[in-house]
């Protein structure tokens, strides 16, 4: 990292990555099974358990898109961001504690919405912190010591939480016990590790603060939009990056689910999500030493194409070994796309607008997922076969990646 350690303060924030990871992998991983069985108990089928877990993840994140920017230039006024960023934290925190409530597939789906609103809003905050952290010659290798961490690190109490998961009956407790035990865990540990960033962060770019804030945030979110409409690099970029970025985070959420609904075998399906987890270290690692060496749009437009090739790959996938490859496959890219995505927007925006700004690229990102998920899932209940919804995300990693080579060529 421009052969220099990392500093107190960045490695802190590296810290809140390894902590939300855990509950993001437990959506990727456990939260899916656990809801199928809650749906099958109640007589839903397969199809329907893939388009309504599609569906409330759609949900989440529409939400996070409408409430994203407006948080996001409030918390750009000075000593706004890290208590906006607490609040977003706590509620995703009580969100997973509280996810070994309901019994209901129902109530079970609305509690995990209001947990995946408080993650999502978060990483905003989150995100826009990078540029108060370190400096920007330093955002890519930060930057992807964050992913590369956070999927290392959030397998900590994933392995835990599989312990008591798959072995719960030699162990002697129930699995509801068991699932109790790995969501508070998970909660936990999230906690934990962010109590340093949020003992240590300083806000160091900000607005100052205006008699009207709330006012003012909404004036100020309005000329952020008429300055990105303005500014042909970052309109374009974050056009690109709705697509692209939209067809990562579906997989991500949508990856276990899709793997039950194929009729894959439960403990195959979270092992081999380990594996994404472990291989996305090293790999997150290396695209950020690359990144000192080659341009960050090259290395992003090769995650791109690579998500292409998994997507189509994806669509005829329905043996066990095959979503092992997947898993690996996804893995190398994953935490490297996110990444370099990241803090190649916060190169080419305003560091004193950094909330703003992120809260529009959540729009595009986390916000703009809802889309994935829903399609998916919509086309899987139109065809009648999960398989027939994966087809629609190879579309979008396509029109990313032809957006993309234009906005790299305007950042030029």
């Amino acid at each position: 990292m421009n052969d220099k350690k990392m500093t107190r303060l960045e490695k802190y924030w590296v810290l809140y990555d390894v902590g939300n990871s855990a509950f993001i992998l437990l959506v990727s991983t456990i939260i899916p099974i656990y809801f199928n069985a809650l749906a099958e108990g109640a007589g839903l089928s397969e199809v329907d358990y893939l388009a309504y877990w599609g569906y409330a993840a759609s949900i989440s994140t529409l939400i996070v898109a409408v409430i994203g920017p407006v948080f996001g230039t409030l918390a750009d006024t000075k000593g706004y961001k890290k208590p906006i960023f607490t609040v977003s934290m706590m509620v995703g925190v009580i969100g997973c504690a509280a996810l070994s409530v309901p019994v209901s597939w129902v109530a079970f789906l609305t509690v995990f919405v209001i947990a995946k609103v408080g993650y999502s809003s978060s990483l905003i905050f989150y995100d826009a912190m990078l540029s108060d952290v370190t400096t920007p010659e330093r955002m890519d290798a930060v930057s992807s010591h964050g992913y590369a961490w956070g999927y290392i690190g959030s397998c900590v109490p994933f392995v835990i939480s599989l312990v008591f998961v798959l072995f719960n009956e030699s162990i002697g407790i129930s699995m509801t016990t068991a699932m109790i035990i790995a969501f508070c865990l998970n909660a936990s540990w999230w906690l934990l590790v962010t109590i340093p960033l949020l003992k240590n962060y300083e806000q160091t770019y900000y607005v100052d603060r205006e008699p009207h804030v709330i006012k003012s945030s909404f004036v100020r979110l309005a000329q952020t939009f008429k300055e990105i409409k303005e500014q042909k690099k970052i309109f374009l970029f974050l056009l690109a990056f709705f697509f692209y970025i939209d067809g990562v985070y579906t997989i991500i959420e949508m990856a276990t689910a899709y793997g039950s609904a194929l009729g894959l075998d439960t403990a195959g399906l979270l092992m081999a999500l380990l594996v994404t987890q472990i291989v996305a270290f090293p790999f997150a690692l290396i695209f950020g030493k690359a990144a000192k060496k080659y341009e960050t749009g090259k290395l992003i437009k090769i995650c791109i194409a690579a998500y292409t090739c998994i997507a189509l790959f994806a669509i005829q996938l329905d043996k066990q070994w095959e979503f092992w490859l997947l898993a690996v496959c996804v893995g190398m890219f994953q935490g490297a796309v996110q990444a370099l995505s990241r803090s190649y927007f916060a190169k080419i925006i305003p560091p004193e607008k950094a909330g703003e700004f992120f809260g529009i690229f959540d729009i595009c990102g986390k916000g703009a997922s809802f889309m994935g998920t829903a399609l998916m899932g919509l086309f899987a209940q139109i065809t009648g076969s999960p398989n027939g919804g994966v087809a629609i995300l190879a579309v979008m990693f396509v029109i990313g990646f032809v957006l993309f080579s234009k906005a790299n060529k305007a950042v030029r």
